[in-house]
């Protein structure tokens, strides 16, 4: 119907283009030629003065002796070719069919105007457009074919274990038979979940490129709209277009848009969203059946979806794609590195040591920042040493050479960094000290960066007790050296990550006697306006105040004694920060031991875990990764 309707109107078009030319023409003509009467065109006929005529109908076009263009009407009585040939003047005639058929259209002319237009705006309001006036219901899907750029299971790696969970899938739309034969089923839905750049788009598209089928794709928010019912018609047009194209997946990004648990809005209303997602499931596992339509969906919010989104028949198969471990990340950093010439210096295994905690996204940033490196300075590959100033800016931010420093505030910032680095190499069950260095970086003057010998996994209360020790080291460092009128602001973004650290201690991992093994987290976000959290009572809440700060008056205490009894080492610390501003771990070692750096100690460097900001913030802290709850 709509095919029908393009060609009626490209028809429309077309004719009123060809008459408003003819029109235009014929006019032209008319107005290039002189107007006489019709007794002077045959007084200059008698008179010799006419070389050639044309007739038009009741128009007589004649050229005159001098050359010139003339028009005139003859009456309808008239005998004028009888009068041209006894004169021997040369006579032609314009057919009249064309003159009858330009009278006609031109009669028809609004009439196909005014057709033309109501057939184009009931085009568009039909959704002869999916942007058209009455287009706004449909649905917003895009469908991939993989024509070019097919991905692939071997462009996702790190993620070894929601690949085999999704071997299924692949199966069952490349030979579905081997499950129907036996009665089995194929999960409708898969959710996967995970952190941020995890790849979970791009394992969807895996799945796609990997069953050779169609692949319509689609943001959660792109079903909500101010206008109500049309997120639901949304839906409905999808698995409409979906079960056209069967089998196919229809993978819908970040579904915490549109799937949040229903009653949990403003008055606990039914809004248009709530209707979306009643449409949604109802098209998941309603009494139609949507055979050869796999949804896939990604979130990393699986805490607030609907629980009848998560119910077997809809989303029966929950994959988690977490940050991969470190075999994981040299397997998606030589997939990065595929395209980058490295030089024979770079170890992947390496840099994935001294990566933990980055995602898939934040290696393949990793991998671009290094082959920017190595290209502005006019390098033909990327080497180690682009790879570790890579990890640097992003981890620690780009480096702020050009901000002026008094020799008083790089004293400061020197000697508040060496208390860091002390303090975290004289407890055992600190994370091993990688870098110091007295540079701004992002918002920071200063850093010091430790990195876990392997992926942490999980907390324990000595080592969050020593954690905060080496972060409280900065402060104390200040106050032996400087004493306690003349410390800074610098310790300010210490200050913070201790007070979250002590929180979760208290208030979330049940690592408090006096606390107990009770979950006030929500009670203090309660405190800060959000009505979810349960009330406690007064003294609870100056019980957990004392405890908190009970913890990091420990965590400084700590740091205080060990300055005090190494106050030889973390004075040379602190001159050699001075001097070198930046020194690696085993420079670090050397320089308290009263040695000189050797070189820039790679020898030592090859041996040690790369880096991860944990502490050493200085002035305006930069952005540092914290402990998070263990997961169940």
């Amino acid at each position: 119907m709509g095919n029908a309707r393009n060609i009626v109107f490209w028809v429309v078009l077309f004719l009123l283009v060809v008459s408003l030319f003819n029109v235009f023409s014929s006019g032209t003509s008319s107005l290039q030629s002189t107007t006489q009467s019709y007794s002077d065109f045959i007084q200059a006929v008698e008179n010799d003065e006419v070389q050639s005529v044309t007739l038009d109908g009741e128009k007589v076009f004649y050229t005159g002796t001098d050359s010139r263009e003339y028009l005139t009407i003859r009456p309808d009585d008239a005998e004028v070719t009888a009068l041209l040939i006894a004169n021997d003047i040369p006579v032609t005639a314009d057919a009249q069919e064309q003159s009858t058929f330009q009278a006609i259209l031109l009669s028809l002319l609004p009439f196909l105007l005014l057709i033309g237009v109501w057939i184009y705006f009931m085009n568009r309001m039909q959704g002869g457009g999916r942007g058209g006036a009455m287009g706004f219901g449909k649905s917003k899907a895009k469908l991939l074919t993989e024509k070019h750029g097919r991905v692939t299971f071997d462009d996702v790696a790190g993620i070894d274990e929601a690949k085999e969970e999704l071997q299924e899938i692949v199966e069952f739309l490349r030979n579905p038979q081997k499950f129907s034969r036996l009665g089995g089923k194929i999960p409708k839905g898969a959710l996967l979940v995970g952190p941020p750049g995890t790849g979970k788009t791009l394992l969807a598209r895996a799945i796609a490129g990997e069953a050779g089928v169609p692949f319509f794709t689609i943001s959660g928010s792109d079903f909500v709209e101010m206008f109500v019912g049309v997120g639901a018609s949304r839906v409905r047009d999808m698995f409409e277009q979906a079960k056209k194209n069967a089998p196919c997946i229809v993978f819908i990004d970040e579904i915490d848009a549109v799937g949040r648990a229903r009653g949990q809005g403003y008055g606990g209303g039914n809004d248009e969203r709530e209707q979306t997602l009643n449409q949604l499931l109802v098209e998941m596992d309603g009494f139609e059946a949507n055979e050869g339509v796999i949804i896939v969906a990604a979130t990393n919010r699986r805490d607030v979806l609907d629980p009848a989104l998560l119910r077997p028949g809809r989303f029966d198969r929950q994959v988690t794609v977490p940050n991969p471990d470190i075999k994981g990340r040299e397997k998606i950093l030589a997939v990065h590195a595929k395209k980058t010439p490295l030089g024979p210096d770079v170890d992947l295994r390496i840099i994935a040591r001294g990566s933990p905690g980055f995602s898939g996204a934040d290696l393949a940033n990793l991998v671009n920042e290094a082959a920017l490196m190595a290209a502005r300075v006019g390098r033909r590959f990327v080497t180690m040493v682009d790879f570790e100033n890579a990890k640097d800016k992003v981890m620690m931010g780009a480096e702020r050479r050009s901000m002026v420093l008094t020799p008083d505030q790089k004293e400061k910032t020197a000697y508040h960094e060496a208390g860091h680095a002390v303090v975290g190499l004289a407890l055992p069950e600190c994370d091993p000290v990688y870098k110091a260095t007295i540079i701004p970086r992002g918002g920071a003057l200063g850093m010091v960066v430790s990195l876990p010998e392997m992926d942490r996994l999980n907390w324990h209360k000595s080592e969050c007790q020593q954690k905060l020790a080496m972060t409280m080291a900065g402060k104390a460092a200040e106050i032996i050296k400087y004493g306690a009128d003349h410390v800074s602001n610098g310790p300010a973004g210490d200050i913070q990550q201790a007070s979250q650290l002590a929180r979760a201690m208290v208030l979330r991992w049940g690592m408090s006697d006096k606390i107990g093994n009770v979950d006030y987290s929500e009670a203090a976000e309660g405190y800060s306006g959000n009505t979810a959290g349960f009330s406690v009572s007064a003294q609870t809440k100056e019980l957990i105040e004392e405890e908190v700060r009970n913890f990091i008056q420990e965590g400084y205490d700590t740091a205080y004694r060990i300055l005090t009894e190494q106050n030889a080492e973390w004075e040379r610390l602190a001159e050699g920060l001075l001097e070198y501003e930046t020194l690696t771990g085993a420079e670090i070692q050397r320089v308290m031991k009263g040695e000189p750096p050797q070189g820039d100690g790679k020898e030592e460097e090859d041996t040690s875990v790369t880096h991860m900001p944990t502490v050493g913030k200085k002035a305006k802290p930069a952005a540092e990764e914290q402990p998070e709850e263990p997961k169940e």
